[in-house]
C-alpha cells in the first residue's frame, strides 16, 4: 500500500476539474441571457437527456423528491390511491407518495436489495393504483417482472435517482416503465451543483401535464389551468448537467472498474459479501454496498483511519420514526430489516485510485482480523 492518507467517501472535485472551463462558459451564457429558471440551457439538457435515456420527454424539476411526486400525479395518481414501494429505500420515495396524496403500502426487498416481485404480486389489490420500482445503488429493479405481476392497468413508476446510465436488458433506466423520476443531487452519478431532478416519460400527455404542474399549473405566465407547484430546474444547473451528461458513460465505466477491483480485493475476505449484478442488468455503482455482520465496528475502524463510509440505509421506511403512523412493527419486513444491520457502503467515485481502494480494503481486513 502507498502512503497512508484519508480516502473520501466521494470526491466531486475530480469531476468538476474536468468540466470547469465548459461550465464557466455556460454560466456566462446564462448570465448574459438572464435565463436563470428553465430557459434554453434547461431545454438543451432535457432534449439531450431524453435522447440518452431512450424516452420522448424529460421535464426538469427542482429535486428528485418532487420528480417522484410529479411522476405519480402526472401519471394519474389521486388522493386515496394505494401505491406500493419497497421498504428498503430512501425516505424520499415514501414522502413523494404521501405528498401526492397516496396511501403508502410497503413490501420487502430481495437478496439483491431490490423490490421483491413476489411480495408485490401478493400485495396488489383492487385498491392498488401504482407501484414504484426503486433502482437501488446503481442497478435497475426488474420492471418487466413487476409489470407482469401487476397487470397493465396499474401505473408503473421508476425511482431512478441512483441509476443514471444503468441498463436492464439493454434499456436505459428511465425508459423501463410508464414514467420515472430521477435526482440530480450533487453526489449522484449525474449530479448538479445543487438540487435538481427530472421526470422521464414517453407519454406526451403525461409530460405536458407535468410541465404545467411544475410551473404553478400552467405553461404560460398567469394561465393556471391546475393547482400546481413551484419545481423548476435552474439554467445554471442545465449547464452543469449537459457538461456532465457528455461524460456520464465514461464516469460510469470508471465506477464499474472500481467495483470490479473491490470484488477482487474482497474475494477471499471471510465475513464480507460483495454486491451482485442481477442478470440482465448493467450496473453503474452509484454505491458499492457490501454485507457484513460486523458492520458497526468496521464503520468505526474506517472512520478512525480517515476513510469515508456510509450506511444506505440505517433503517427501512417502516422503522423510521416519521413513519411510525404506519403501525408496522419490527419483523414486518424481515429481509429489509436484516440488511439494514449489515449493509456498508465503501468509497466509490470516478477517479478513485487503486491505491485508495487498497487502503480501504486493508483497513477493513485489519479490523476484521483484529
Amino acid at each position: 500500500m502507498t502512503d497512508i492518507q484519508s480516502v473520501p467517501f466521494v470526491d466531486l472535485h475530480l469531476q468538476h476539474a474536468q468540466i470547469a472551463a465548459e461550465v464557466a462558459s455556460g454560466f456566462d451564457r446564462v448570465l448574459a441571457e438572464g435565463s436563470y429558471i428553465l430557459g434554453p440551457e434547461v431545454e438543451t439538457f432535457e432534449k439531450a437527456f431524453a435522447e440518452y435515456s431512450g424516452v420522448e420527454h424529460v421535464v426538469g424539476v427542482g429535486n428528485g423528491t418532487d420528480a417522484i411526486e410529479l411522476a405519480l400525479v402526472g401519471g394519474g395518481i389521486r388522493p386515496g390511491d394505494e401505491v406500493i414501494i419497497p421498504a428498503n429505500t430512501f425516505v424520499a420515495t415514501a414522502e413523494a407518495v404521501l405528498r401526492a396524496g397516496g396511501v403508502l403500502r410497503l413490501v420487502d426487498c430481495d437478496h439483491d436489495f431490490l423490490i421483491d416481485v413476489e411480495a408485490v404480486a401478493a400485495a396488489v389489490s383492487s385498491s392498488t393504483r401504482a407501484v414504484i420500482g426503486v433502482h437501488l445503488y446503481g442497478q435497475a429493479a426488474p420492471m418487466e417482472l413487476l409489470r407482469q405481476a401487476i397487470g397493465s392497468d396499474v401505473l408503473l413508476v421508476e425511482d431512478a435517482a441512483q441509476s443514471q446510465g444503468a441498463r436492464r436488458n439493454g434499456v436505459r433506466a428511465g425508459g423501463l416503465a410508464d414514467v420515472a423520476g430521477t435526482s440530480f443531487y450533487p453526489g449522484k452519478n449525474l449530479g448538479a451543483y445543487g438540487d435538481g431532478g427530472a421526470v422521464l416519460t414517453s407519454s406526451a400527455e403525461v409530460a405536458d401535464h407535468i410541465r404545467a404542474l411544475r410551473n404553478h399549473g400552467g405553461v404560460r405566465r398567469y394561465e393556471h389551468l391546475a393547482v400546481g407547484t413551484n419545481s423548476r430546474l435552474d439554467g445554471l444547473q442545465g449547464v452543469v448537467l449537459s457538461a456532465k451528461l457528455a461524460r456520464l458513460d465514461m464516469w460510469n465505466q470508471q465506477r464499474r472498474d472500481a467495483a470490479g477491483y473491490y470484488d477482487q480485493l474482497l474475494a477471499d475476505v471471510d465475513g464480507v459479501t460483495v454486491p451482485r449484478t442481477v442478470e440482465g442488468n448493467e450496473h453503474v455503482f452509484h454505491l458499492y454496498v457490501i454485507r457484513t455482520d460486523r458492520r458497526d465496528e468496521l464503520v468505526t475502524a474506517l472512520g478512525a483511519a480517515g476513510i469515508g463510509a456510509g450506511i444506505h440505509y440505517p433503517a427501512p421506511v417502516h422503522r423510521v420514526p416519521a413513519f411510525d403512523f404506519l403501525g408496522l412493527p419490527a419483523g414486518s419486513f424481515p429481509r429489509s430489516e436484516q440488511l439494514a444491520t449489515q449493509i456498508l457502503s465503501l468509497p466509490i467515485f470516478p477517479g478513485i485510485t487503486r491505491g485508495q481502494q487498497e487502503q480501504v480494503v486493508e483497513t477493513l481486513v485489519s479490523a476484521i482480523g483484529g
